[in-house]
């Protein structure tokens, strides 16, 4: 194996937002493998562990190269949408390049998190019920 075998991912980023739905429907956001193009379009995932209503873990290639998580907790009465990235640019970049595009991925890691937090919450007023419970 070669020294960048070895090395640390590049980037490190991690993020979490709670959604106020049940895990599996968070999970229904990210089951069809086209929705990935639309969230990652410059990355190539393949599952490694499909772990249902608790999230998946993917491969990474493409623009990056490395693992990719979306781990669904169940908290109170929604999800935390854990996001964990840990890769390396396919393609050589200095520093301050490599500063920027650790921001540009976590920037968009939110992006994601919130969109679905507006979709999925539906409208949803604070201090309310998720749906899927207050239909219970």
């Amino acid at each position: 194996m070669s020294a960048s075998q070895n090395a640390p991912a590049a980037l490190d980023i991690v993020d979490e937002t709670f959604l106020a739905v049940p895990p599996g429907t968070v999970a229904a956001a990210f089951a069809d493998p086209r929705s990935w193009s639309r969230y990652w379009p410059d990355l190539v995932l393949e599952v490694y562990t499909d772990r249902g209503d608790a999230g998946l873990r993917w491969t990474v290639r493409g623009a990056l190269v490395g693992t990719m998580e979306v781990w669904l907790e169940p908290v109170l009465d929604g999800t935390v949408l854990h996001y964990f990235l840990r890769a390396t640019p396919s393609a050589e970049l200095k520093p301050r390049a490599l500063r920027r595009e650790a921001d540009r991925r976590a920037r968009a890691a939110k992006a994601i998190a919130l969109e679905l937090k507006e979709t999925l919450e539906d409208g949803r007023e604070p201090g309310v019920p998720p749906r899927a419970a207050a239909a219970e």
